[in-house]
């Protein structure tokens, strides 16, 4: 059963970051209402929210708040006739230096968020940002060495990547408190009846994204580039991932809410798919070849719960939801690459790369 109903306020928690600030756009593009809220924690994302609010001098409500403050999530809430909720603390790095913020962040939050829901007269349905992490290290994913990444031995994986049948296995602070919200999610849809749909994301890039060494790595990349900075690389560059540029999953967010009837107490397993892998030093490529320099590569020790193979097996998300990603990898970097340049008024030249996908 399809619901073809539009909801008439949004609530986008975690709504001045780069996904956030995309969905809001899309949103108040099509005249609904939005309410954004975000603790603005996250560097940059002040300048996210300057643009939309310029951009839509109405229908948009900001409300500067932490996911921790139950009070004024409830309100929130109680307002919203849909909400996504990617409020996070985002980093492996910073949860393993700092537990329990993370926890009381991405688990503790979450719950919050759940129970402002389940105490609300509209019970607004729900999408989730979850993560790969919840897969663990795939330490018993066997991997071979082709020219610069790394390939599954096992066939049916790497044709079609990692499924939802995987077994879940948290790795580090971070996919522990990840891991908990998005099974907390799933079992509010399961024992209270809300609706709630759950995505486990592979790479997402795109516009507005202020990429760092700990998340939003293509973005980081492509800003040392534009920059001149030494990139560093921790482990040896091979590890693939598939990326999925935002656009593309701002269409498959919407249609988990235009469908919720149906897809309601699943997760899905969303990014690029197996049309759309990259690994680092291919990236590395990729961006020498646009911005027509060499990029200072260093190379560090290996993180903790880093995967040499995540790719996301979307078949399940594509047959239920209807979707499939419209922007190949190369396409993408290549409009990140001259956004952010224009972003920060670096003149490049406006040369088209004509890759094919690999």
């Amino acid at each position: 059963m399809t619901n073809n109903s539009q909801p008439h306020t949004t609530l986008i928690t975690g709504g001045a970051g780069f996904v956030g600030t995309n969905l809001a756009d899309a949103l108040l593009s099509e005249g609904k209402s939005v309410i954004i809220y975000d603790n603005l924690s996250r560097d940059g994302v002040e300048k996210n929210l300057r643009w939309l609010q310029e951009k839509y001098p109405e229908n948009l409500r900001i409300e500067i708040a932490d996911i921790r403050d139950e009070q004024a999530l409830k309100e929130a809430v109680n307002a919203a006739d849909a909400v996504y909720h990617f409020a996070a603390q985002v980093a492996v790095t910073t949860s393993c230096v700092n537990p329990i913020m993370d926890f009381e962040v991405n688990a503790r939050g979450t719950l919050n968020l759940l129970e402002a829901i389940r105490l609300s007269e509209k019970q607004p349905p729900l999408v989730f940002t979850s993560t790969n992490k919840v897969y663990g290290g795939l330490e018993d994913l066997k991997v071979i060495l082709k020219g610069d990444r790394y390939e599954p031995e096992n066939s049916k994986i790497a044709d079609n990547g990692i499924s939802e049948e995987r077994g879940i296995d948290f790795h580090s602070p971070y996919g522990c408190s990840k891991g908990a919200a998005d099974a907390y999610i799933l079992d509010y849809a399961r024992t209270f009846g809300l609706k709630a749909v759950v995505f486990r994301m592979s790479c997402i890039y795109g516009p507005h994204q202020f990429g760092t060494e700990d998340q939003g790595w293509v973005a980081h990349f492509l800003i040392s580039a534009l920059e001149g900075k030494p990139l560093t690389i921790y482990g040896d560059g091979k590890q693939v991932r598939d990326v999925l540029y935002v656009k593309d999953l701002i269409r498959a967010m919407k249609t988990a809410q235009e469908n919720m009837d149906s897809l309601t107490g699943q997760a899905f397993n969303i990014g690029g798919g197996v049309e759309n892998t990259v690994s680092l030093l291919e990236l590395i490529k990729i961006i020498e070849d646009l911005h027509g320099e060499p990029i200072d590569v260093d190379f560090g020790d290996w993180r903790p719960g880093d995967q040499r193979y995540y790719v996301s097996d979307i078949k399940k998300f594509m047959q239920e939801g209807h979707w499939a990603p419209e922007v190949s990898a190369y396409q993408g970097v290549e409009k990140l690459y001259h956004w952010l340049a224009e972003f920060r008024n670096i003149p490049v030249a406006k040369k088209v790369y004509s890759g094919q996908s690999i």
